[in-house]
């Protein structure tokens, strides 16, 4: 079957990230997976931070955001202190390396992301 059709619900289904401790406030969830060769596997799915205890993640691949929905203020912050109050369809690219602070603030955040990277279980 050449294309792939996940309805909203199944799409937004996303779980407790685990990363990089359960029981933070951040759920995550690969919708789609490729099956390519070591370091060419292509997965993409939804990010949701919601308000409270922020994610701070090191990057060990690329990945690309688009922001969806923001309730309240959802910031990024880089290593070097950049900060951005992201909004409803920026776009980011987050290279391998990259240490981010992912906060929401007074709701929640919800983005698109696309990672080169294997398939989380």
């Amino acid at each position: 079957m050449p294309i792939t059709y996940l309805p909203k619900e199944k799409a937004y289904d996303v779980k407790p990230a685990g990363i990089p401790t359960p029981g933070n406030n951040s759920f995550l969830g690969d919708v789609v997976s490729n099956k390519g060769p070591d370091g060419k596997e292509i997965n993409c799915g939804f990010y949701r931070q919601e308000d409270g205890e922020p994610l701070v993640y090191t990057y060990d691949y690329d990945e690309m955001k688009i922001i969806l929905e923001v309730e309240g203020e959802f910031t990024f912050t880089d290593e070097t202190g950049f900060t951005v109050s992201v909004k409803p369809g920026d776009v980011f690219f987050i290279k391998s390396g990259t240490t981010v602070t992912f906060k929401a603030t007074g709701g929640y955040g919800l983005a698109f992301y696309t990672a080169l990277r294997p398939a989380i279980a």
